[in-house]
């Protein structure tokens, strides 16, 4: 009886699409990513079958006419579609590890297998800390790195998209240092009837931000928040939970996991980091909350993970790398007469609010 073998050169192609698939689904925020517009994290992989260093996407807004009825007629008050573009460009992205043969004597094969926990939970984390950096990017500069000038000319064009604590008067004419010193640890906690505020000035924005719709039909805005002001909106909630969610462990008070209120999904991000004394006189640590709706991020793919190997000093020396080249941008738009003038996030609301550590 002849037996068929896997091919030694397809073992490493099949470690490949492996190891892809798992680290994907160990980042945080891989329940939100798809491939249709319907997704929070829009996913493409064009440049995978074709050369390119970016990749663009589509925006098109809803349509906002009347239309016509009756027996009036539709030609000539058709309404014109507003589209946009939105380019992601893609990098190289390398990590490898090392292993001395005195430790280890191993196969190529082997190899690969010995290192892929710790180069899957690099890749993990790596993505998880693009998106969050993405997310908190003011029009593709990351916050840290963003001038005081750039902030206030991303207020000015995303002022419906910005609410500082638990007013909309807290917008101090659209001066981003002077909104973040309107915050106190009173009034301006992540909390639910602040949240229920976001929400109502989120669905006024223009043009509007859609949500997430389920199979089921219902409709889901997701909101990102930072350790701190995620306690703040499960200590609001607790009233509420404990007269009107289920009685027992299966409470939400009493578990780990998302919070929903408002038709908000809210998900606790302790990564995410918090803005230091900016609030109320300096003496108050301020959260980016990140309300999200589709195609609030875009992730684009040039080539998958694939895997390297190398074998130095006399055989003593044995490395793994893996490598993938890819992008991710939070999506913004144009609402000028440019395709790319007055630029706007697309898919996310920012909730600043106060969020003090544990005392």
């Amino acid at each position: 009886m002849a037996l068929s073998a896997a091919s030694a050169g397809l073992t490493p192609q099949q470690w490949d699409d492996q190891f892809f698939t798992s680290y994907v689904r160990a980042n945080q925020f891989a329940r939100y990513m798809g491939t249709t517009e319907n997704a929070l994290i829009q996913v493409k992989e064009d440049l995978t079958k074709k050369n390119g260093d970016s990749v663009t996407y589509a925006l098109v807004n809803d349509l906002t006419g009347a239309g016509v009825t009756g027996s009036s007629a539709l030609e000539g008050s058709e309404e014109a579609l507003n589209s946009r573009s939105f380019k992601v460009s893609v990098g190289l992205l390398r990590n490898g590890v090392v292993v001395h043969e005195w430790d280890a004597q191993k196969s190529a094969i082997d190899l690969r297998n010995a290192a892929r926990s710790q180069l899957k939970m690099w890749a993990a984390k790596k993505m998880r800390t693009d998106i969050i950096n993405a997310l908190n990017s003011i029009n593709g500069v990351a916050y840290g790195s963003a001038s005081e000038a750039q902030k206030d000319a991303w207020l000015v064009d995303n002022a419906d998209r910005v609410l500082f604590g638990a007013a909309k008067s807290n917008n101090a004419g659209n001066d981003h240092s002077a909104c973040l010193t309107t915050l106190d640890t009173t009034n301006d906690k992540f909390t639910y009837t602040n949240l229920s505020l976001a929400r109502r000035i989120l669905r006024q924005a223009n043009p509007g931000i859609r949500p997430v719709m389920l199979e089921d039909g219902t409709e889901w805005y997701v909101a990102f928040a930072p350790s701190n002001a995620f306690r703040d909106l499960k200590l609001s909630l607790a009233s509420v939970y404990q007269n009107a969610e289920v009685r027992g462990e299966g409470n939400p008070l009493f578990n780990d996991g998302d919070l929903m209120w408002d038709g908000v999904i809210v998900r606790e991000i302790p990564e995410m980091s918090v803005i230091a004394d900016v609030g109320d006189g300096g003496t108050v640590d301020v959260a980016a909350v990140k309300i999200c709706g589709a195609q609030a991020i875009a992730c684009a793919w040039a080539q998958r993970t694939t895997s390297r190997t190398e074998t130095r000093d006399y055989g003593g020396l044995n490395g793994v790398a893996i490598q993938e080249i890819r992008g991710i941008s939070k999506m913004s738009f144009g609402k000028g007469s440019g395709d790319t003038d007055d630029l706007v996030d697309h898919g996310v609301f920012t909730h600043y609010v106060a969020a003090n550590p544990d005392a």
